[in-house]
């Protein structure tokens, strides 16, 4: 994993500003369309910003701090939201949020957080 930090830490920080360019847009595309639909699409954004950035930071406390910094910041866009005219701010949302979190951090102690590892792993023995 340490091989190629950087580019884990750069592409999750695309996924970052992605996902604060979909929250604060006025029009944000809507790829799912029933009830709620809103609250899926938020916690399996955070969901896999959780999960991508524990690949990178192995430690325990490493992934709890992630997992604080990752609420505050779907909490900040909800205020950030509220700013605006045009977006609506909603704590669900930011329950959301936490839930996609919470899910991924769960998933990350039992089987996922190490996918990253094993992928760099057979990507640098396939390229010796």
């Amino acid at each position: 994993m340490y091989k190629l930090r950087r580019i884990w830490l750069a592409l999750g920080a695309v996924w970052v500003a992605t996902i604060m360019y979909l929250s604060l847009t006025p029009h944000p595309p809507e790829p799912m369309h029933f009830l709620n639909a809103d609250k899926l699409e938020h916690a399996l954004a955070y969901s896999f910003l959780m999960l991508w950035f524990c690949q990178v930071y192995q430690q325990r406390a490493s992934r709890i701090l992630v997992a604080g910094l990752l609420v505050a910041l779907g909490v900040g866009i909800e205020y950030l939201q509220r700013m605006t005219a045009y977006r609506v701010f909603d704590y669900a949302d930011m329950l959301a949020n936490g839930a996609g979190v919470l899910l991924s951090f769960i998933f990350i102690n039992m089987c996922l957080g190490r996918i990253g590892v094993m992928l760099e792993t057979k990507f640098f023995k396939i390229a010796e």
